[in-house]
């Protein structure tokens, strides 16, 4: 039999960071030590209250299906602490609760982007964005991010590519795989255009309470206007230490949630009933270790950059939310793909390319610090062995 498959389905490519990891499993099985920078997951276990209301949830029974869009409770909570952060008020029907925070993105995307549609993301960005841009039909226009302007838009490049075209404008603050926090200043101007062209905007705010020194990343939601065309995205994964429970959720206008929860129906079904308790659990239980894990996160922030910045031909902004740094390697001469691959097989230090991001995200590498302060510093001593040699 000839295999042959759809259009929509033939850009599809794996995340780097499971191309790279796959290969840092082979190079440990054949006896290496492998140091990971390169998968964005806490190091932390789940905290232990939402582990065991999980726990007790399945030892209770709570493991039938729910409503699609998720348990009313969950909802109500999502609603009220979400809408508190960010000095809004969020009706629960206006959530909708999935299986990790990926179908918040994808589904909205096929609700509201048409064929031939122009969608503005960040570039380098997430890869799923493009993805499932170009799964809906739509036309992927990448907006580069500033160095200079610790990682926001280009604004010059934004404003001639948003047009009558443009259908949904996406956002991720603080950002994966820079680490930058996009000001309110940006954020508004954002929102003006989206406005004037009757845009959608879809704010990827999983990073959100990943921040240091006291910031507090804004959320386009919170500008007078926004809230009734913009699509939070969000979930318990980084927050909470929850990776592997796969429990996200989208906050949107009701129509749009309505038809997302079609979506839901049609795919997944519902989300684990254990899994939601165990949210709900993180939500409504103490947060104190919420504020400890940023705190050494921190921590971390700062060896790993200032190592960075003492490597030669590498150059690191210090960033201001979520747990990746983004140094620029242009001074080495080598590609991103060339560093990367010459640190992974000489020094055994895995970490991404930049390129995985995007077109410009050449000329950087992307490391995650959600791993120890010794961790850190041995994967540093190994990387300048190789770029000294």
């Amino acid at each position: 039999m000839v295999m042959s498959f759809t259009s929509r389905t033939s850009h599809l490519k794996p995340e780097g960071a499971y191309q790279v990891l796959a290969r840092a499993n082979q190079l440990e099985a054949s006896g290496r030590k492998i140091i990971h920078f390169e998968i964005g997951q806490p190091d932390f276990d789940t905290f232990s209250n939402v582990s065991l209301a999980g726990i007790r949830a399945i030892s209770e029974g709570h493991t039938r299906y729910t409503p699609p869009a998720g348990m009313p409770s969950l909802r109500e909570a999502i609603a009220e602490d979400a809408g508190q952060r960010r000095g809004i008020h969020i009706d629960p029907e206006e959530v909708v609760v999935g299986p990790g925070a990926k179908p918040a993105l994808f589904f909205p995307t096929l609700a509201l982007v048409e064929p031939g549609d122009e969608v503005i993301y960040p570039d380098p960005g997430f890869p799923t964005y493009e993805a499932m841009i170009r799964v809906a039909g739509g036309v992927p226009v990448a907006v580069p991010l500033v160095e200079e302007n610790d990682f926001s838009f280009d604004l010059e490049v934004f404003d001639r590519v948003v047009n009558v075209r443009t259908r949904l404008i996406i956002l991720n603050s603080p950002s994966n795989p820079t680490g930058g926090v996009m000001p309110v200043t940006d954020l508004e101007h954002i929102a003006e255009k989206a406005c004037a062209y009757d845009c959608w905007v879809m704010s990827d705010e999983i990073y959100g309470r990943v921040t240091y020194e006291g910031l507090v990343a804004p959320s386009i939601s919170s500008i007078p206007g926004m809230q009734s065309r913009t699509i939070i995205v969000d979930g318990f994964s980084k927050t909470y230490a929850m990776t592997g429970w796969r429990l996200g959720y989208g906050i949107m206008p009701r129509a749009l949630a309505d038809r997302v929860g079609l979506l839901l129906t049609h795919s997944v079904g519902s989300t684990a009933q254990f899994t939601q308790y165990a949210g709900l659990d993180a939500i409504r239980g103490p947060q104190d270790q919420v504020a400890a894990v940023n705190k050494e996160y921190q921590r971390r922030r700062d060896v790993i950059v200032a190592g960075l910045n003492d490597l030669p031909g590498i150059h690191c902004r210090t960033p201001q939310g979520a747990f990746y740094v983004f140094p620029n390697i242009k001074a080495t001469g080598m590609t991103s793909d060339e560093l990367a691959n010459l640190i992974l097989e000489k020094a055994g230090v895995a970490l991404l390319p930049g390129s995985s991001f995007g077109e410009h995200g050449e000329g950087y590498l992307r490391l995650s610090y959600a791993t120890s302060i010794e961790t850190i510093k041995l994967g540093l001593e190994r990387i300048r062995a190789v770029l000294l040699n």
